[in-house]
């Protein structure tokens, strides 16, 4: 093999520092345009709340908010495990950063886990706006709701399973990044002066944990004391 394809200094760049600079930038750009496109259904979902509070409020008592926070404890752990693997990739511990994201993977699995409980338990109870929505007769008395304000529900639900859809879309396509990634930890890839893509996605993780920081009470706790 060839010097120059052993080296994981791209040809286009000088050298690794200014290569991990650009890989920096790039990530940020991204990270600022998912922000906008997360801003634009948190304030669709401030306009509607503010519109509809009450009916905001009586579906979210719909919503298992124990499972919102055990998911929450679950992808704070995630983080800690990711940044346990960036340090260890940044000291050139490839093992140990493999194993830490594998770590991150198992707890990213159990998040979807629960999320697929949760939309199942909707499933079940016909709130799926647009799929499967039960009529007036059957879901008014479930979520306390009467008359026009049924209705009104499936604007929270659609915004629900927007935003946590969302979410999760993120954290499935992350999951199979962060398993290349402890696969070429695990084979000795990354070492003290090279562990950009660790770093990267490292970023890109704690970026969709932030998020659900706050989806979690958004969605869950309004009205719940």
């Amino acid at each position: 093999m060839s010097e120059a394809h052993s080296t994981p200094l791209q040809h286009h760049f000088t050298s690794l520092e200014q290569q991990k600079d650009a890989a920096t930038l790039g990530m940020w750009a991204f990270l600022v345009q998912e922000v906008l496109f997360f801003g634009g259904m948190f304030t669709a979902y401030t306009v509607y709340r503010n519109q509809h509070y009450s009916v905001f409020e009586a579906c979210s008592h719909h919503l298992d908010w124990k499972l919102g926070a055990f998911n929450t404890a679950v992808l704070i752990g995630s983080s800690l495990t990711m940044a346990l693997a960036v340090h260890a990739a940044a000291l050139g511990k490839g093992r140990a950063a493999a194993l830490w994201l594998a770590a991150t993977i198992g707890l990213g699995s159990i998040f979807l886990g629960v999320k697929v409980v949760e939309y199942h338990e909707k499933w079940e109870h016909q709130l799926i706006p647009g799929l499967r929505w039960g009529p007036a007769e059957e879901v008014g008395p479930a979520l306390h709701l009467s008359g026009a304000d049924v209705d009104r529900a499936q604007l929270y639900f659609s915004l629900y399973f927007g935003m946590t859809g969302l979410h999760a879309l993120h954290m499935i396509i992350g999951i199979p990044i962060l398993a290349w990634l402890a696969w070429r930890a695990w084979a000795g890839h990354f070492t003290t002066e090279y562990s950009t893509p660790v770093e990267m996605t490292g970023l890109y993780w704690h970026f969709v944990d932030i998020v659900w920081i706050f989806l979690f009470p958004l969605l869950y706790l309004i009205g719940h004391h």
